[in-house]
């Protein structure tokens, strides 16, 4: 690890210990980074040297920045964090919002100030903030005045977050944007290391139990230099545009990041549905999406309608892409989907293919600068055509923040992503299942435990065990078998109550869409709930009922 310019060495200090990082590989001549890097002043000074300015990097509801003007507000946010609220370089910052220009101004400047940028979700409840509050022990916090009352609250019980600063406040001469106006939009970046922490980004564990994933400057460049120009192969006249939000590192790099690193533009709106997004598609005269195939299959229904003649390319990711929704896209579009998986710990996409080389059902092979294999759960290897653990290695990996986790995530130097796949004949990955409780709906992970615990806040609710359970539109949603005390009666208004309640205490994408009613939970001898025989009657139960 090379010197860091950072003051507040947490990061760094809760690095997992060497004996448990993946094996990392850079065998391209696109990856040799230089010892010292600052990724912000690579995505936009650089775009500046190399005469980009004038061209639109980010696209709006109501404004576009050019490369210049984009820069610019970020160095002035930069200047304002250091000078004015006397943050230090190594700090983690609190990024609450939707996707918009300012977000992604903010994002830039705290990178370029030095600082460790941790994107939230403005769905987030105070129970999700103040876990991931805690656990990155984060002092400050950005946040969109509009979403700004679950982080009061979370401020409330957690003295470490004494600074909350928020934007998009026109009224106040506190605001961000009053600051800025006051600032020069020069700035000198942080001199950061390659190896320096630029991002915690967090994500849900099996148990409920946030996993802070810790990705350097050299990651963000990295992501940026293989699926994009490989796989994707953007270029600078493309237009990009997706739902997934910036906290979530499919969108962080699919609609922000990769078009900045080609010179393109990003279109970053704040909420979609299936046919705003073609609108907006239309619009906005995008040429790249990115989104789940819950967006595509609906999309699909409504294309015929709403033209989109200058869509060139789609890529599908954040759940298993079924082979009847790239029939049915491709049918509807004329555009081959290109499926990939990625996962937060290894930052974006490590398997995908080209639309010349895809096969329905299969997600693909292992991008360039990527290895990839299927083991058992000893860690051997499983013979061609036969399921197994999904092993992969790369110039990203997980770096969980000081998680005991981390050694069931990392074998023998590889990524074990908790999704269970197989080698066809012809050496395309194929997905079979996911190897843990994790529920992935609509492009959502979302943990069954943290569901369960929300719905025992309940006064109606004894005990409850939550599954997933397939569903034609999301892929798979979160089913509860709920038991109820004594004298409480089970219809359609406690479903509805306890919905609502879940909504009310996490995040609201992760309620039970589907809730039963039970007399008791299967259990062992020994008292252990037997999660199995409820998924497996959740599923058996669909297909009886399709």
């Amino acid at each position: 690890m090379t010197y860091t310019a950072y003051v507040d060495t947490f990061a760094r200090d809760n690095l997992p210990p060497a004996d448990q990082l993946p094996e990392f590989i850079f065998d391209f001549p696109e990856l040799q980074y230089p010892d010292r890097i600052n990724c912000a002043a690579e995505l936009l000074d650089r775009a500046l040297e190399r005469g980009w300015g004038d061209r639109v990097a980010i696209v709006g509801q109501d404004f576009q920045l050019t490369f210049s003007e984009l820069t610019e507000k970020a160095n002035q946010v930069a200047h304002v964090l250091l000078e004015d609220w006397k943050l230090v370089p190594g700090n983690r910052v609190l990024l609450r919002g939707s996707n918009t220009p300012m977000l992604a101004v903010i994002w830039f400047g705290v990178v370029k100030a030095g600082m460790i940028t941790v994107t939230t979700m403005a769905m987030l409840r105070e129970k999700e903030l103040t876990e991931i509050v805690q656990r990155a022990q984060i002092t400050a916090a950005l946040c969109d005045k509009r979403f700004d009352e679950e982080l009061i609250k979370t401020a409330q019980v957690n003295p470490l977050l004494s600074q909350l600063c928020f934007y998009n406040d026109a009224d106040s001469a506190d605001s961000l944007e009053a600051r800025m106006a006051s600032k020069p939009v020069t700035f000198e970046n942080c001199d950061t290391s390659r190896d320096d922490v630029v991002t915690i980004a967090f994500t849900s564990g099996t148990t409920g139990i946030p996993k802070g994933t810790m990705h350097f400057h050299r990651d963000i460049l990295a992501i940026c230099d293989c699926f994009p120009k490989s796989t994707l192969r953007i270029t600078m006249d493309d237009r990009c545009i997706g739902t997934p939000p910036l906290a979530f590192t499919f969108g962080l790099g699919g609609i922000l990041l990769f078009p900045l690193r080609v010179g393109a533009s990003a279109i970053l709106l704040e909420s979609y549905t299936p046919e705003s997004m073609l609108h907006a598609i239309h619009d906005f005269h995008a040429t790249i999406t990115f989104t789940s195939p819950f967006f595509y299959r609906k999309m699909s229904e409504l294309i015929p309608n709403i033209p989109v003649p200058t869509l060139r390319k789609c890529v599908s990711a954040g759940e298993a892409l079924p082979a009847s929704i790239r029939v049915l896209w491709k049918e509807k579009s004329g555009i081959e989907l290109i499926d990939g998986i990625g996962a937060t710990e290894m930052l974006h996409i490590f398997i995908s293919h080209t639309e010349e080389n895809a096969k329905p059902g299969a997600t693909g092979k292992p991008i360039p600068g990527y290895l990839a294999k299927i083991v058992d759960f000893n860690g051997n290897d499983v013979p061609q055509g036969q399921p197994g653990r999904l092993a992969v290695k790369g110039p990203t990996g997980c770096r969980y923040l000081a998680d005991n986790r981390q050694s069931n995530y990392v074998k023998n130097g590889w990524n074990l992503t908790g999704d269970t796949y197989l080698i066809d004949d012809e050496g395309y990955f194929v997905y079979q299942a996911r190897s843990d409780d994790m529920i992935i709906s609509a492009g959502y992970n979302i943990a069954g435990p943290e569901v369960e615990e929300a719905l025992q806040r309940h006064p109606s609710v004894a005990d409850c065990v939550v599954v997933s359970a397939p569903d034609p539109d999301r892929g798979t949603i979160v089913k509860a078998y709920v038991v109820v005390k004594p004298g409480v009666q089970q219809d359609d208004a406690l479903v509805r109550d306890l919905q609502d309640h879940v909504k009310q205490v996490i995040a609201p994408y992760k309620y039970p869409r589907a809730i039963e009613f039970i007399s008791e939970l299967p259990r062992t001898n020994t008292g252990k709930i037997q999660r199995f025989i409820l998924r497996d009657r959740a599923w058996s139960e669909s297909q009886k009922q399709s």
